[in-house]
């Protein structure tokens, strides 16, 4: 099987992030592709494990030397993959789950033909207030902007492969482990059964010759 990369996009508070963590605790066939950011970290977040904290001149250090498969701003802070990371999970066999805004994800799909995308849309409005209400970290302003940006965000649902409606955690999860799985088994991933059509396909020409050749 050849691995690939899994993009998932939300609006804030969608529910992307989440989705992400549980797959990753279940499967050993995913790995996550750990962000840059220049944000500061939020409670129990560790550099390295949930992101890559960098400080603003740095991050642009990087994104000159290329070392970004995809950055962009959002709310004020300078987010991005490195490519590096991307490329060592895809070698160990991984699928790689990025977890990554619609501008980040409309640069990798130029850049990687090996791209599979989900948008994961809250279920209402209302809903996606309460998530981001219940995190009580947002100020006014912050959270106008994060609102006003859902809007840009959700127009471009329509250019993702997929699209899951997160109104239910567990069924949400469900549904992009079933996409996973689909499209691990597309035909042109099964290396080892296309190897093995080819063997298959010799030994009935074989078998066709040794009906029509006379004894």
């Amino acid at each position: 099987m050849t691995a690939f990369v899994l993009i998932l996009s939300s609006p804030s508070g969608g529910g992307k992030t989440t989705i992400a963590r549980t797959l990753l605790a279940a499967r050993e066939d995913l790995g996550y592709s750990v962000s840059a950011t220049t944000r500061a970290p939020r409670n129990g977040e560790r550099d390295g494990v949930d992101y890559f904290f960098l400080t603003r001149p740095e991050f642009q250090r990087r994104v000159a030397a290329g070392a970004f498969l995809e950055w962009a701003e959002y709310s004020g802070q300078l987010y991005g993959t490195p490519a590096a990371e991307v490329d060592r999970l895809l070698v160990s066999g991984r699928h790689v789950i990025m977890d990554i805004e619609v501008q980040g994800a409309a640069q990798v799909r130029q850049r990687r033909s090996d791209v599979v995308s989900i948008f994961v849309l809250p279920p209402s409005v209302d809903e996606l207030l309460a998530r981001l209400g219940a995190r009580g970290d947002h100020p006014p302003a912050d959270l106008e902007r994060r609102l006003r940006q859902a809007t840009v965000e959700i127009d471009a649902a329509a250019d993702y492969d997929y699209i899951v409606v997160n109104a239910d955690r567990t069924q949400a999860v469900a549904e992009v482990a079933a996409i996973i799985d689909a499209e691990a088994h597309r035909a042109h991933r099964q290396v080892t059964v296309l190897e093995a059509i080819a063997g298959f396909k010799r030994e009935l020409a074989e078998a066709a010759d040794q009906v029509v050749r006379p004894s």
